[in-house]
């Protein structure tokens, strides 16, 4: 019988089970479920729609390619908000839902606490988002990741900042999340190594509509640039306000300020804003036919659209070949067995579950879009 973990509430439907063995590590012939869960709702629901989008697409064409083991695929979604809490609660309903896989989450303070549950409940997690460190050094047997790390993207920003804007004024904000503040330090760290030493390193609270408060320090502190460890709704509107009280500065954030939704918080504000990404995954020749299916569905791969896709198929192909969906498996499969073919290229993982070769590159917003530099 299952441990289950408290429920901090909610709940879906009914699991259902799967006649003999365990759950969904059976083989069976009803359909086999797998899950996304992230942000749906709430201030960051933008990403939680790039991670939908991605795993319908890849459970469509998987599907029609035969489904996987000769069994079809049934999506469920989890929605965290963003939400540690709920991400344990959104864990527990979907364990319960004996998902054999979760793509998700996309905050890492929501991956973190969920892995512990889908862990404990035997259940495999490939997050297409996640980047702080901690969720895979905790060296859980479930967690796999195939975007970067936090030290990684950090190392990247910190060196670009002294190596190009060490003449300037820099302030390093962070917005007390897992992943925020860890990529802010992650990058002064970075900053600090190179021997730039930043003006203001400060917190602010994320939700809020003002920030008056911290612009004016901001400006009283005649900051040209400003490394922003947060998401795109913040950052957003720091910048936005920063520019309206006449502060001319470079605002430099992570991978959370790629979506279009960052645009349309600043409007031309947004101009000349720089952010680390990996290489566009939409231009790889790996994801072209993919690309195309979406877009003839007006659906735009943008962020972690694809990271979704890929989380999806690399899990189908390690289950095929694993002969059945048994999580520690899989798990033991993925570590050594790459590389796996995928939207974003082949992908290897470390013992930690880790991509062995992460790529984050710079990209810029111009004109209401964002290219690599």
């Amino acid at each position: 019988m299952m441990k289950r973990r408290t429920m901090l509430g909610g709940s879906l439907a009914a699991p259902m089970l799967l006649a003999g063995g365990r759950g969904a590590f059976a083989q069976g012939s009803g359909p086999i479920r797998v899950a996304t869960a992230g942000p749906m709702t709430g201030q960051y629901a933008a990403f939680g729609g790039q991670m939908r989008a991605g795993a319908e697409q890849a459970i469509t064409d998987l599907n029609a390619a035969g489904g996987v083991l000769g069994r079809q695929l049934a999506l469920e979604v989890g929605d965290d908000a963003c939400d540690p809490r709920q991400a344990v609660s959104v864990a527990n309903q979907l364990a319960s839902r004996r998902v054999a896989l979760v793509a998700g989450h996309f905050c890492s303070g929501s991956s973190i606490p969920a892995s512990k549950v889908y862990g404990e409940e035997g259940v495999l997690q490939i997050s297409p988002a996640s980047t702080n460190p901690a969720y895979t050094d905790s060296g859980d047997w479930n967690t796999f990741r195939v975007c970067g790390r936090d030290d990684q993207q950090g190392l990247v920003a910190g060196r670009y900042i002294a190596q190009n804007m060490r003449d300037r004024r820099i302030a390093i904000l962070h917005d007390n999340t897992a992943y925020g503040r860890g990529l802010a330090e992650e990058t002064k760290k970075s900053l600090n190594a190179a021997g730039v030493t930043e003006t203001l390193y400060s917190a602010y609270t994320p939700g809020e509509r003002d920030y008056s408060a911290i612009v004016s320090r901001l400006q009283q502190a005649e900051i040209g640039v400003v490394y922003v460890g947060g998401y795109h709704t913040e950052s957003g509107l720091i910048l936005r306000q920063a520019k309206e009280v006449g502060m001319n500065l470079t605002l430099i954030g992570g991978d959370a300020l790629v979506t279009n939704e960052f645009w349309q918080i600043t409007g031309a504000a947004g101009e000349g804003t720089l952010m680390t990404f990996s290489s566009d995954p939409r231009k790889r020749p790996t994801a072209a036919q993919v690309v195309q299916r979406f877009r003839a569905r007006n659906v735009d791969p943008e962020g972690y659209v694809l990271y979704t896709y890929a989380a999806m198929q690399i899990w189908a192909a390690a289950a095929t070949r694993a002969g059945g969906t048994d999580p520690r498996r899989i798990a033991a499969l993925l570590k050594s067995g790459g590389p796996w073919a995928s939207v974003l290229g082949d992908i290897n993982f470390d013992q930690k579950g880790d991509v062995t070769v992460p790529d984050y590159v710079f990209y810029v917003w111009r004109n209401g879009t964002y290219a690599e530099m």
